[in-house]
């Protein structure tokens, strides 16, 4: 939840309503979207790359070659663990964050020495939130089973549920 002046548990924009641009204080579920690009079309994601907090759903309409992004089988909250749990204000588990958020290290954040697609695997960690959210995003490197793209023509539906 949040309070009157937008101060929330998880994801909130420091104070304010809109985030204007900026992304929320992680950990954040975020919808990504990149409109009328490359030959005209639109590219989009739902990342946990930054931690998760709720599940999203990306649902295209119109346009041609469109998939549904994002919407997870799994609660990841209910199954994070310690380490990586951030507890709201009443000690539930309110989000949760990614491997680079919680461990800080190289190889969880896909840089140094780990910096390049075929150095750089899925972790642990990413993998429980593959796992959880099959479409999403879960490391830096994950495009190919998580970045979507759709004629321009569309228009989207983001469910944060």
């Amino acid at each position: 939840g949040c309070d009157g002046n937008f101060n929330c548990e998880t994801g909130f924009c420091k104070n304010s309503e809109q985030c204007n641009g900026a992304g929320g204080v992680p950990p954040a579920s975020l919808a990504e979207f990149t409109l009328k690009a490359w030959g005209g079309q639109d590219f989009y994601d739902v990342s946990l790359v930054d931690g998760y907090n709720v599940p999203v759903l990306i649902d295209p309409h119109g346009g041609s070659g469109c998939k549904r992004a994002g919407g997870c089988v799994k609660d990841i909250n209910s199954e994070c663990p310690a380490a990586l749990s951030v507890k709201g204000h009443n000690g539930n588990t309110v989000a949760c964050k990614s491997g680079c958020l919680g461990y800080n290290t190289d190889q969880e954040c896909c840089r140094g020495a780990y910096g390049t697609p075929d150095k750089c695997h899925r972790s642990a960690t990413a993998q429980m939130f593959k796992d959880a959210c099959p479409t999403a995003y879960s490391y830096a490197y994950d495009d190919g089973s998580s970045t979507f793209t759709c004629q321009a023509t569309a228009t989207y539906t983001v469910q944060f549920c």
